[in-house]
């Protein structure tokens, strides 16, 4: 995939929608804490919680309506209106979004059972699909003849179905579950959505800047505006939590983000010297969701072994488990924003560069950064023991 830099990306106009979110965001959280107290929409601390003090919830109120800010300055931009005239993804994105705000919002105040809560997801994510957001072909590197380096596999309108509803109810609840630390959520959202945003601008330069490609860089850029916007609410100690409604809104738009991203990814046939340049759109895509369904499949693993429900709450997710071993709150967030930034941009660096040694090089000295940082607190304790400890 070639480097970004043409003069003719909208780059100003993503940059002003992602903007407007971000203002429209920051500005409404206060009109929502003041709502979220008067109608009792409060998390009050249990035995699972890290919080101490009750704090409002329903931030994914004021997260959806910047993300409506953002669309209605969109609808108005020369470029980016053709989004909206050439697909109706950007729709299905908002009106999916706005349900599951929705069931978020009465699960933040009534506290509704896991089935219903899955019964919305399923809804939403099938509202997607109604309006275009599908899987509907993606590479395997198998195929293709003597001269490729694989082929494309293109999915039954039913495999897509199934694939697309699977996939997004899957990413809803990861967010839902990292969604534990103050600014957690938001920032994994806001890492996740500008590496999403950057490789889709990447696929609009290959694409010579077809407007049938502006979707996937307007929903991440207008995600990315909203988390950015409520992070500093959120961040430690949080003013508000963004709730269901929030972590389910990050989901939906980055499966709509990285679903409608996957459609545009040119397939075409190339040689085995190109097959990790064919495969970075995939890495991607994996690595931008990978951190919050880590975190997923290990707590249904674990759960399930345990004999509990899949959906049950426990204390031993990725964040709790870096609160053990001893990182403060604000360590423990901002180094899951390091594995998450390093694994979503070194994938999407994978994808806009050439030179393909150097972004390996990078991404290995990132993650080993992030070991490093991440085992501190745990070598300090062990010290600390060790000179305490009486010899015999």
């Amino acid at each position: 995939m070639n480097t970004l830099g043409t003069p003719g990306l909208p780059i100003r106009e993503y940059l002003l929608v992602g903007l407007t979110a971000a203002v429209v965001t920051f500005l409404l959280v206060g009109l929502v804490r003041v709502l979220a107290v008067r109608f009792g929409a409060v998390a009050w601390p249990r035995g699972r919680d890290v919080h101490v003090t009750p704090t409002p919830r329903w931030g994914g109120l004021a997260m959806y309506g910047g993300v409506l800010g953002g669309v209605a300055v969109a609808g108005q931009l020369p470029a980016l209106r053709l989004a909206f005239a050439y697909s109706s993804e950007v729709i299905g994105a908002i009106v999916a979004a706005g349900l599951l705000v929705l069931v978020g919002a009465l699960d933040d105040r009534f506290e509704l059972d896991a089935i219903t809560k899955l019964a919305g997801q399923a809804t939403a994510a099938g509202v997607l699909v109604l309006f275009g957001v599908q899987w509907a072909v993606f590479w395997v590197p198998w195929g293709g003849g003597a001269t490729s380096a694989g082929s494309a596999l293109v999915l039954s309108q039913e495999q897509g179905v199934l694939l697309t509803v699977v996939l997004t109810v899957a990413l809803v609840n990861g967010m839902n579950f990292v969604d534990g630390l103050d600014g957690l959520a938001a920032g994994i959202g806001c890492v996740a959505a500008s590496a999403t945003c950057l490789f889709s601008l990447g696929l609009l330069y290959n694409a010579g800047n077809d407007p049938n490609a502006y979707t996937p860089a307007l929903i991440a850029a207008l995600l990315a505006g909203v988390c950015f916007g409520f992070l500093p609410h959120n961040f430690n100690p949080a003013r508000i939590f963004m709730g269901d409604s929030g972590s389910m809104l990050i989901g939906i738009m980055l499966a709509a983000a990285t679903t409608t991203a996957s459609g545009r990814i040119p397939f075409a046939s190339t040689d085995g010297k190109d097959v990790v340049g064919l495969l970075a759109p995939l890495i991607v895509l994996a690595a931008v969701v990978f951190v919050p369904l880590l975190d997923l499949l290990m707590a249904v693993v674990r759960r399930t072994r345990a004999g509990t429900s899949p959906f049950s709450p426990d204390k031993m997710h990725l964040h709790h488990r870096l609160l053990e071993i001893g990182h403060s709150q604000r360590r423990a967030v901002l180094l899951i924003y390091l594995w998450s930034g390093v694994l979503a941009f070194g994938a999407v660096a994978l994808a806009v560069t050439d030179d393909t040694a150097l972004v390996l090089w990078g991404v290995g000295f990132g993650l080993l950064l992030a070991v490093l940082a991440s085992a501190v607190p745990r070598l300090r304790v062990r010290s600390s023991t060790d000179r305490v400890s009486p010899r015999r």
